[in-house]
C-alpha cells in the first residue's frame, strides 16, 4: 500500500488563540476532518531553535542552535534524509532561518543570498530564503531553488510562497508519496520597518478586533499592530484552502496528511521590548491541527503537546522508526491512547535571557540565570525562580505568584519536574534558588 503524503504547512509567530471560524474558516474545516489540539506549546520561542528543533528532532542545546544565527550542524541526522532514504520526495518551501553563521569573523552568511546546497538540509526541492524577511516585504521579494539560482515573486508573500507549494503538488511525482514542509513566514512582523504587514484588502476588516485579555493589562503595540497581524493570519487561512482545493483537484486530498501549526506566538511586546522569547502563553502557546494519518473526526484533544512532538510524529506516520535520540512524543501512539498523558511540556528560552520553562496541565513554571541576555552561553549551573503562574485561576498570567509563601510546595513539586525534564534534554542538573522574598507586608 501506497504511504500517505504528508503536508507541513507551518506558519511563523501564531498565537493559538487566532484559529476560529471568523478568521481561519479552512483550518476550521481542516479540524472538523482531524483533530484539533488545544493545548500545544513551542519547544524554544525563537525563530532559528524552533526550526532546529524541528529539523533535528531534539532540544536547540543538544544541536548548539539555541540563538538566531547557528547553522543546523553537519553532523546530525537532518529530518529530510530519513523522508530521501524511505523512497518519499522532499520539498521545502519558504523560510529556512538554519544556514548562516553569524560568529564574527567565521561560518556562512547567507540571511539575503543563497544557502549553499550542503546547507539545504537534504530537502529535493528547494524554493527557500534562510531569512525570508530579509529577501522580502508584506509584498513582494524573492527565493532561491536548490542549484541557488534567485527567484523573484510578485504580490503579498503569502501568496507567493503557497504558488511555489502548489507548482510542487502540479509537478511531483504522483506515484511516490511526498514530504513537503511549507514554512510561511507570516504572520510574522517585517523586521527592518517594525511592523506587522496584512492583506491590505482585508486589514479594515479586524480594525474592532478585540485584543486578547492577555494583553490589553499591559503595555504594548497590539492596539496598532493587531489589524494587521489577524488579516495577513486570514490570508494564510486562504491560502490553506487553496492547498486543498488543489489536492483535491489532483484526486490526492484523502492520500494526503496535513499538519497545520507554529514556531511561537507573540506578546506583542508586553512582556518584554520585542514580540516572543518569553515563556508566557501569548509567546508559546501554538495552534495544532492535523488531519489524517489516524487523525479523524473532528475531535478537540486538550493533553498537552509540544512542537519537538513533530519530528517523531512525522516519522511515524511515513512508517520510518524513531531515531533514540529524538526528544518528543509519537503523537500517533498518544491520539488512540487515552491512558497516555504526559506530566508537562518543557521550553528552553534564549537570547531574551538563559531562561527554562515547563507547562502543565494547570500551571506555567519557569526559571533564568543571572546573565542579562541569552547569547553568552545556551545553559547554567544555577538559576532563580522567575515565574509562576495558577493557569486554572489565572489564565491571562497577571499574577505572578513565585514569591507567595502559599505555593511553595507548588514550586518545590515543579522545581524537581523541571529538574527531570532539563536533564533528560542532556543538561547538568542545576541549583535552582528561590526568588528573593520581599519583606514588606
Amino acid at each position: 500500500m501506497k504511504k500517505k503524503n504528508i503536508v507541513f504547512y507551518f506558519s511563523d509567530q501564531q498565537r493559538w488563540d487566532t484559529v476560529n471560524e471568523k478568521v481561519t474558516p479552512n483550518l476550521m474545516k481542516l479540524a472538523s476532518e482531524g483533530v484539533l489540539f488545544e493545548n500545544n506549546f513551542t519547544c524554544q520561542p525563537v525563530c532559528g531553535p524552533a526550526r532546529a528543533c524541528l529539523q533535528s528532532g531534539m532540544y536547540a542545546t543538544q544541536v548548539g542552535c539555541y540563538w538566531n544565527g547557528v547553522a543546523l550542524p553537519r553532523n546530525i541526522t537532518p529530518l529530510a534524509r530519513y523522508f530521501n532514504e524511505s523512497g518519499s520526495q522532499t520539498a521545502y518551501i519558504g523560510k529556512w532561518h538554519l544556514a548562516s553563521d553569524r560568529y564574527p569573523g567565521i561560518g556562512v552568511h547567507c540571511e539575503k543570498t543563497a544557502i549553499p546546497k550542503n546547507r539545504q538540509g537534504e530537502y529535493q526541492y528547494w524554493r527557500a530564503a534562510d531569512c525570508l524577511e530579509f529577501t522580502s516585504h508584506g509584498y513582494d521579494g524573492y527565493v532561491f531553488d536548490e542549484e541557488g539560482n534567485k527567484i523573484d515573486f510578485k504580490g503579498y508573500r503569502a501568496d507567493c510562497i503557497n504558488d511555489f507549494a502548489l507548482e510542487y503538488l502540479e509537478n511531483c511525482d504522483k506515484e511516490k508519496p511526498f514530504f513537503m514542509f511549507v514554512s510561511q513566514l507570516e504572520p510574522h512582523h517585517q523586521n527592518d520597518r517594525h511592523c506587522y504587514e496584512g492583506y491590505k484588502e482585508t486589514i479594515d476588516n479586524y480594525k474592532d478586533y478585540p485584543i486578547p485579555d492577555d494583553l490589553t493589562f499591559l503595555k504594548g503595540d497590539y492596539n496598532e499592530m493587531y489589524p494587521d497581524y489577524i488579516s495577513a493570519i486570514n490570508r494564510l487561512d486562504y491560502n490553506v484552502g487553496r492547498l486543498v482545493d488543489k489536492l483535491k483537484e489532483l484526486g490526492i486530498y484523502d492520500d494526503t496528511i496535513i499538519i497545520y501549526t507554529s514556531d511561537h506566538g507573540s506578546h506583542f511586546k508586553t512582556r518584554n521590548p520585542e514580540y516572543k522569547r518569553s515563556c508566557h502563553e501569548s509567546a508559546t502557546h501554538t495552534p495544532l491541527i492535523i488531519k489524517g494519518g489516524g487523525f479523524e473526526g473532528g475531535r478537540v484533544e486538550t493533553r498537552l503537546s509540544s512542537l519537538i512532538d513533530m519530528p517523531p510524529t512525522l516519522l511515524s506516520m511515513a512508517g520510518i522508526d524513531i531515531p533514540e535520540q529524538y526528544m518528543g512524543v509519537d503523537l500517533t501512539e498518544q491520539i488512540n491512547n487515552p491512558d497516555k498523558k504526559r506530566d508537562c511540556v518543557f521550553m528552553q528560552i534564549s537570547e531574551s535571557q538563559c531562561g527554562r520553562a515547563i507547562r502543565t496541565d494547570r500551571f506555567k513554571y519557569a526559571i533564568r540565570d543571572t546573565s542579562p541576555v541569552g547569547y553568552i552561553h545556551h545553559s547554567s549551573k544555577a538559576y532563580f525562580e522567575d515565574y509562576l503562574y495558577d493557569l486554572k485561576h489565572d489564565p491571562i498570567e497577571k499574577n505572578n505568584l513565585v514569591k507567595s509563601p502559599k505555593y511553595a510546595h507548588v514550586r518545590q513539586e515543579l522545581r524537581y519536574l523541571l529538574i527531570d525534564q532539563m536533564v533528560k534534554a542532556g543538561e547538568e542538573r542545576p541549583v535552582i534558588l528561590p526568588a528573593v522574598i520581599s519583606k514588606k507586608k
